[in-house]
């Protein structure tokens, strides 16, 4: 119940356990095209480049920059949490140009001081999160977009910890490549990431493209300056999930069969009902822990459904706490990074783990290894909270 990586559905797992088979299979070609098209219903688009990139999320944000960028490429990263910072380091290491900005730990940013920024730095990206989990902050998208194609900027959009959980609309938006990771809201595995590209950021990239030596025909010329990475080149990347087959590396292939199963149950639920139930169980997890007098973190109005940062009760040993949950409980929370570390522990609600038995048992867990370590709190106040939380949704949806 931390800030993911989360626990996998059980018929995602049970979907990687399916026999192996190679990758110039025609069932793995069928394979491959499904999850495509399944995952542009996630990400709300319609992007014919719409496919997986095989490693952890990190490796999405990678190649989505790698591919984009050229040595002093000037980009914009607003940070205001951990994985902006992420975003500035893989741009440097592209030789970028990076301008930041940046607000507290605990905010977001206004459209109006990005616009600013846009207008004094013209960069060629912007790149930005739309959930930081070490803050459990969501950074609102909608008038971002707008801005940036009025400016003629490509907008990348790290969606790992947020996608599933929280509103998400590519097209609409005008997002140009979103990326995102299994193991939060998507409810499987790290070891996958979705992304979307636009038409667009695919011609960018495509004006970078060298085929290998050994697979290219004479009608491959190189053009443009070679993307830095091999394995996350996107210019060929998008050839090996095209209509090409153009081959490029193995793929992932009970990865592949985890991401499809994630995208198929997501899909199946519907994206607005899949919001709908993190913020169903992200609001009552957000009652319970008020409920037991923790403290919040941050700016509450734009918190994550999926995930809450509470400060750690004074005279509470935080990491004790957590060892004691886990130990006792086998319940899972998290610390955060930087200047929260130790200060706020971070607990989740998201994919196979937003329900109502994980929320009211953790809820329960906690109150009593905090009554173990010596806070005063009312007995019973959390899962309380909980339920009154539920039965006031339960009744607003019956009424309406």
């Amino acid at each position: 119940m931390g800030p993911g990586p989360i626990n996998a559905d059980p018929r995602v797992l049970r979907a990687m356990a399916a026999p192996l088979v190679g990758q110039f299979d025609p069932w793995m070609t069928e394979a491959m095209n499904s999850t495509m098209e399944l995952y542009r219903g996630v990400f709300d688009t319609t992007n014919e480049q719409t496919f997986l990139i095989d490693g952890t999320s990190r490796a999405g944000i990678e190649a989505a920059l790698v591919s984009l960028l050229e040595p002093g490429d000037r980009v914009l990263v607003p940070v205001f949490g951990r994985f902006g910072h992420l975003l500035q380091e893989i741009a440097q290491r592209c030789g970028a140009d990076v301008h930041t900005i940046e607000v507290p730990w605990g905010e977001v940013f206004e459209a109006d001081a990005i616009e600013a920024a846009i207008r004094d730095v013209r960069p060629k990206v912007l790149a930005i999160v739309q959930g930081d989990t070490a803050t459990t902050m969501c950074q609102p998208l909608a008038d971002i977009g707008e801005v940036c194609r009025r400016e003629g900027v490509l907008l990348y959009v790290d969606a790992t910890a947020s996608l599933g959980g929280n509103e998400f609309r590519t097209d609409a938006w005008g997002i140009d490549i979103a990326t995102a990771g299994l193991q939060k809201c998507l409810g499987g595995p790290s070891g996958s990431a979705p992304i979307t590209i636009s038409p667009k950021a695919a011609e960018v990239i495509n004006g970078r493209k060298h085929v290998e030596a050994g697979i290219r025909d004479a009608a491959d010329a190189a053009v443009g300056a070679r993307i830095a990475s091999n394995y996350l080149d996107l210019a060929q990347v998008m050839d090996y999930w095209g209509p090409r087959r153009l081959n490029h590396h193995t793929e992932a292939t009970s990865m592949l069969y985890a991401a499809r199963e994630c995208a198929r149950l997501l899909v199946d639920e519907g994206m607005d009902n899949a919001v709908v139930r993190h913020e169903l169980h992200g609001g009552a997890m957000l009652a319970g822990v008020r409920g037991l007098g923790l403290e919040v973190f941050g700016d509450v109005a734009h918190k994550m459904t999926n995930v809450v940062a509470v400060h750690i009760p004074a005279g509470i040993d935080g990491d004790g706490a957590r060892a004691s949950m886990l130990h006792d409980y086998g319940i899972e929370i998290g610390t955060s990074f930087g200047p929260l570390h130790g200060k706020v522990w971070r607990i989740g609600t998201m994919g196979y783990n937003a329900r109502r038995d994980a929320v009211l048992v953790t809820l329960a867990a906690l109150e009593q290894v905090l009554r173990a370590g010596g806070a005063d709190i009312t007995g019973g106040g959390g899962t309380a909270a909980a339920l009154e939380f539920y039965a006031d949704e339960f009744h607003e949806e019956v009424t309406a």
